[in-house]
């Protein structure tokens, strides 16, 4: 019997041989703890992190409110990098709740996936 993180991991594994990050479309990579969520930009071509975001220091406010403030930054922080198209990872975790937040906020922030 497997475990959720070893589950995770798997999903993780097949959907990061589906997809990859170009220069031309980067590859958007989320990375969500208990308390914190993470968001990297990343060209996987080079393994260079173009642009990244995180919620620390955002405990003040509700979880899924943190989630679309960090998908607004991140859409400010890469269209300033002259990045507008990405592939979105969720690295393996259900696209919903906090995952849909942060994808939903780039999304609206002009980023396109």
């Amino acid at each position: 019997m497997t475990t959720k993180i070893e589950r995770r991991i798997k999903i993780k594994y097949r959907v990061r041989n589906k997809i990859s990050g170009t220069a031309a479309r980067p590859r958007m990579s989320v990375f969500r703890s208990n308390k914190q969520i993470y968001v990297q930009i990343i060209n996987d071509l080079t393994g260079t992190t173009l642009v990244s975001a995180s919620s620390l220091g955002m405990e003040t406010c509700p979880k899924k409110e943190q989630a679309a403030k960090v998908g607004e930054l991140i859409a400010k922080k890469a269209i300033e990098a002259g990045i507008t198209a990405v592939v979105f990872d969720r690295n393996g975790y259900l696209y919903h709740g906090r995952v849909k937040e942060v994808a939903d906020a780039a999304r609206n922030g002009g980023l396109k996936f």
